[in-house]
Parts: structure tokens; C-alpha cells; sequence
């Protein structure tokens, strides 16, 4: 156990001393992974399960296209595509081509209410 010890001090001298920066790109990206992984996995903040979107917008999905519905279920797949979305098209009032501009404005102003949780 004391040589495991110090072979992991004498690494870490090493490369404080002597960087490779290779090595240090690779630690810098694998600290980033590991980081990301136990933010996501020790989050708690309240977040927006995205399937809330289509289940608030179900009622009126009468008025939607199939290609609409598919684009809808594909939106709130996962947060992330409900945030790309709602940054890309709502914020920015660029239209989205699979949309009426009717039900675009109904998916816009859904999400508008969970915003926060994003």
C-alpha cells in the first residue's frame, strides 16, 4: 500500500514538474467528464420532465399534423431538445419549418411556462 502511495506522489511530482501536454489535455477532459457526471447525478433543482410539454399540449394535438405530432414527440424527447428549441426558435421568433405558425406559438408559449425548470 505504501508503494502504491508513493508511486502516485512521484507521478504526480513528475507532471507538476515535467508537464506533457497531452497528458494534461487528457486529465483536463476526464476531470470534465467526471465533473458533468456528478453534477448531473447530484442535481436538485427542480427540473422539467420534458414529456410535460406534450402532456400539457395533448388536448389540443387534434389541430396538429402527423408530422407536427412526430416533431412534438421528438421535441420533448429530453430537456435538452425542449432547451435547444425553446433557444433556437422561441426566443429568437424564427419559424420552424415542420410547424403551422398557429401551433408553433401554442408549443412556444407551453414551454414559455416551465422556462425556469429548464
Amino acid at each position: 500500500m505504501k508503494h502504491l502511495l508513493i508511486l502516485i506522489v512521484a507521478a504526480a511530482l513528475y507532471l507538476h514538474f515535467y508537464p506533457n501536454e497531452e497528458v494534461t489535455n487528457f486529465y483536463n477532459e476526464q476531470k470534465q467528464v467526471l465533473l458533468d457526471g456528478f453534477s448531473e447525478f447530484s442535481d436538485t433543482k427542480v427540473r422539467l420532465k420534458a414529456d410535460k410539454i406534450y402532456l400539457d399540449l395533448e388536448s389540443e394535438l387534434d389541430s396538429f399534423s402527423e408530422k407536427e405530432v412526430e416533431r412534438l414527440k421528438n421535441i420533448t424527447s429530453s430537456r435538452a431538445n425542449v432547451k435547444e428549441f425553446y433557444l433556437t426558435i422561441c426566443k429568437t421568433k424564427t419559424r420552424d419549418i415542420d410547424f403551422h405558425i398557429s401551433n408553433e406559438k401554442k408549443v412556444c408559449s407551453t414551454i414559455n411556462r416551465y422556462v425556469n425548470m429548464l
